[in-house]
């Protein structure tokens, strides 16, 4: 917890000050006037957006190896992903995101602001059964995509053998507990569950971080679905 602190102290700095703090302002400005177009987020208030959004998606950039070939799966109005390029400009990322119309936000913003990333508009279920991408990357993320179990059946698949799945969480004790059966089927182990606090009370939040250390077998994702309805 106390390097989460500190760590949390530098990653505000970093949202606020200098060349990142820039390309912060930028995206919040495209953020607002995209999103009664694209319903991108609720959130909409700037210094909410800052911790909530900003502030949160870069508290797990030290779990991102150096020049990392990362997924995000879900990545909506571009969170964590794009914080975490703008702070970390050594990651590349490969987006996958079901719908059209945000696919097309997260292109412009990603370009707009420079950053190393492809955009592709798929499923993650659908892609994960792709060669391309199979095991191909060396960490995958997501947040507020769905409960644990179902997003491990989502992103582990994407991650290389020794590579790693972040899941950005709240209070998620309950859902590490039941989703151990789901890592230890995908071929993965938990790590760690790193635990912070959000300024101002705005959140408990949670990193859950697993090891990937046997490739998944075949037959996962199921999809059609199973992911969400019958959760391993």
């Amino acid at each position: 917890m106390k390097g989460m602190n500190a760590w949390l102290a530098e990653a505000a700095r970093q949202i606020a000050e200098g060349e990142t703090g820039k390309k912060f302002s930028l995206f919040y400005e495209l953020l607002c006037e995209r999103n009664r177009q694209f319903n991108l987020t609720r959130i909409t208030d700037e210094e909410e957006c800052r911790v909530k959004h900003f502030l949160d998606s870069v508290m797990g950039a030290p779990f991102f190896p150096q020049g990392a070939r990362a997924a995000e799966v879900g990545s909506g109005g571009g969170f964590p992903s794009i914080p975490l390029m703008i702070v970390r400009p050594d990651l590349s990322f490969t987006l996958f995101e079901s719908v059209g119309k945000k696919c097309a936000f997260l292109k412009e913003a990603t370009d707009a602001l420079g950053l190393c990333a492809r955009v592709v508009n798929a499923r993650a279920e659908d892609a994960a059964k792709e060669k391309e991408f199979r095991e191909q990357f060396d960490i995958c993320c997501a947040r507020a995509v769905a409960p644990l179990s179902t997003l491990a059946e989502y992103c582990l698949p994407l991650v290389r053998r020794g590579g790693t799945f972040v899941a950005y969480k709240g209070r998620a004790e309950g859902e590490i507990a039941a989703a151990e059966h789901a890592f230890s089927v995908l071929g993965a182990r938990p790590a760690s569950a790193e635990r912070y606090a959000l300024p101002a009370g705005m959140g408990e939040r949670t990193l859950v971080i697993a090891e990937k250390i046997r490739p998944t077998p075949p037959a996962y994702p199921r999809g059609r679905g199973k992911e969400r309805s019958d959760p391993l």
